[in-house]
């Protein structure tokens, strides 16, 4: 098959990708695919899913810089069809959860897959991920979409689940302010989500075709110079830049939440004295409910077809990746 493949140095094509790497569900070893051919599957553990379409995110672009020490193919968007499995799965348009559990840990009991200490993720660790005509999921990741759900909007499953995420973690309503520092793609898919709540939502940014269609969606949106700081109950990082998270711990009311978005290969370096002084309550958050954003695509409750940029083929995958680097992209998308 083809794919893109990252060797911890570079990224490169490989029209005849030959050692993927499917997840087994349960634990054990990789099944190698045939030289030029498709990755076998266990009929019982995993599908093989032909990719449609792949997202291009910021964590891909971090893996690129040595984010996770991954090497493989990368990519952890994605929608697709079944090509081989169970026969009740053959055929059907899919999305898949990134996260590959052991199955047999406490974490995985507590239904914890995502912090499992032997956990697989897809296109992040120790797993080859979407940027492939093909990839393989565990049959327990797998969720269908529904008709009405085009494929640009399903490559967003994975995104929008994450912005989804914030509303287990926390309670927001109409009572609160809400501030999300970043206006790209992750940005907008949580100031809408967080919209939804009735929240008076801000979204702070820098550029300002990203701020207007925020706008669009609905959303109050400030640009960076014309900002005049004041406190918030909740305040999104979801820069993807290091310099956001001093930003953030700025905009905190005392004893407000800080919900932090971004992974960057890299350090931070931050006084965490405002966190004990304002008492802030400090929330990572990651991965995030697939179902709860399928239901958010198939009513149409948030846009994101605008968010798209550009679809670009595998073979010019190459190039995809640099346009998705440049100051200011949006989403960028690979068609196998």
């Amino acid at each position: 098959m083809q794919a893109l493949h990252w060797d911890g140095h570079a990224l490169r094509y490989e029209p005849r990708y030959s050692t993927p790497r499917p997840p087994i569900a349960g634990g054990g070893s990789p099944t190698l695919g045939a030289p030029g051919g498709r990755p076998p599957t266990s009929a019982t553990s995993t599908v093989l899913v032909k990719v449609h379409l792949a997202g291009i995110c910021s964590t891909d672009l971090q893996i690129l810089k040595g984010y996770m020490n991954f090497t493989g193919v990368p990519g952890h968007e994605f929608v697709g069809s079944v090509a081989e499995g169970p026969q009740e799965w053959l055929g059907k348009r899919v999305v898949g959860e990134i996260n590959f559990g052991c199955g047999a840990c406490d974490d995985c009991g507590r239904d914890l897959a995502r912090h499992c200490a032997n956990r697989r993720v897809m296109g992040i660790v120790n797993a080859d991920g979407a940027f492939a005509e093909y990839v393989a999921v565990p049959v327990a990741n797998l969720h269908a979409v529904a008709g009405t759900i085009s494929d640009e909007e399903a490559v967003f499953t994975e995104p929008l689940a994450a912005a989804f995420e914030i509303l287990t973690q926390i309670h927001v309503d109409h009572g609160h302010e809400v501030l999300v520092l970043g206006d790209g793609k992750l940005g907008n898919l949580c100031a809408q989500v967080l919209a939804l709540t009735g929240a008076r939502v801000t979204a702070l940014g820098k550029h300002s075709d990203k701020l207007e269609l925020i706008k669009k969606a609905g959303v109050r949106a400030v640009a960076l110079h014309d900002w005049q700081p004041r406190p918030f109950d909740v305040v999104v990082e979801a820069t993807g830049s290091a310099s956001g998270l001093e930003l953030a711990l700025s905009a905190v009311r005392p004893r407000g939440t800080l919900v932090l978005k971004s992974t960057i290969a890299g350090n931070h370096q931050v006084s965490l004295a405002p966190i004990v002084i304002n008492e802030i309550n400090v929330i990572g958050s990651r991965c995030g409910p697939f179902a709860d954003a399928l239901n958010a695509l198939a009513a149409k409750r948030v846009a994101v077809s605008p968010l798209v940029e550009a679809i670009y083929p595998l073979q010019d995958g190459i190039t995809a990746v640099a346009r998705a680097t440049r100051a200011g992209a949006m989403k960028i998308l690979l068609r196998p």
